[in-house]
C-alpha cells in the first residue's frame, strides 16, 4: 500500500514564513512516520519560489529517509532542477509520454509520474500512457467544498486493471480508509489526512488496516 501525502502549506496557521516552517516540520515528521510519496502541491507559487521551497522539502526528506520519494505538482522543470523523483500531473496536463520524454532528455533517472483521475476514462488514458500510478478523486463527498464523491463502486471498477495502481483521494479518513482498501485501492492519498493530527498514529493505523484487509482477503 502506498501512502501519499499531498502538501498544502496554507492549511497551517500563521504568516507565510510560519506556514512554510510548519510545512517543513510536517514533511520531516511524515518522512519519519513512513509515508511513501510526498507531493509538493503549492500551486500559487511561481517557479523560482517553488524551487526554493522544493529544495528545502527535499533536504528534510533526505535527512530522514532514503526511501521516501518527492514529486512536484505539474512543473517538470522545477522537479528536474531540484533533483526530485518525479512529477504529479493534474487534469489537462501534457501527456505522460511527453513529460517522460522531456525528463529523459535532461536526466538519466527514470521519473515517477503520477496522474490525477476523476473517471474510468482518465484511468484508461493513464494506463495506456504508462503512468506510474493514478490518484482517483474524490471518492467521498468533500465537506469543505461540497464536491460530490464518485463512490466506492467506481473505485472498485477502477482497481480491476492490474497494470496501474490506483490510490484513493477525497474525503478519505481513518474511518473509511478500510472500505477503499477493500475496494482494491493500492494506496491512500490525502492532504488533511496526513497534515492534521498525529502523523505517526495515522500511518500506523493505515498500515494496520492494510495488514488486516490482506489477512481477511486471504
Amino acid at each position: 500500500m502506498l501512502l501519499y501525502y499531498i502538501t498544502d502549506r496554507k492549511g497551517f496557521d500563521g504568516s507565510e514564513a510560519e506556514q512554510r516552517a510548519a510545512l517543513l516540520r510536517r514533511v520531516a515528521e511524515a518522512t519519519r512516520a513512513g509515508v511513501d510519496y510526498i507531493q509538493l502541491r503549492e500551486k500559487d507559487l511561481d517557479d523560482a519560489d517553488l524551487e526554493l521551497l522544493a529544495r528545502e522539502v527535499l533536504r528534510r526528506i533526505r535527512e530522514n529517509s532514503d526511501a521516501v520519494r518527492l514529486l512536484i505538482n505539474s512543473r517538470t522543470e522545477v522537479a528536474l532542477a531540484v533533483g526530485a523523483d518525479g512529477v504529479h500531473l493534474p487534469a489537462n496536463s501534457p501527456p505522460v509520454t511527453e513529460v517522460r520524454k522531456q525528463w529523459m532528455q535532461q536526466s538519466f533517472r527514470e521519473p515517477i509520474i503520477g496522474i490525477s483521475a476523476h473517471t474510468i476514462g482518465d484511468l484508461q488514458h493513464a494506463e495506456i500512457d504508462g503512468a506510474s500510478f493514478a490518484v482517483l478523486a474524490p471518492i467521498f463527498e468533500k465537506a469543505a467544498t461540497g464536491a460530490e464523491g464518485i463512490g466506492l463502486e467506481v473505485l472498485r471498477e477502477a482497481c480491476i486493471s492490474p497494470s496501474i495502481r490506483v490510490l484513493a483521494l477525497g474525503g478519505v479518513r481513518l474511518g473509511n480508509a478500510r472500505a477503499c482498501l477493500e475496494a482494491g485501492a493500492a494506496g491512500i492519498a490525502g492532504i488533511r489526512l496526513f497534515q492534521q493530527g498525529g502523523i505517526h498514529r495515522t500511518v500506523e493505523a493505515l498500515r494496520w488496516l492494510e495488514r488486516h484487509v490482506s489477512r481477511t482477503a486471504g
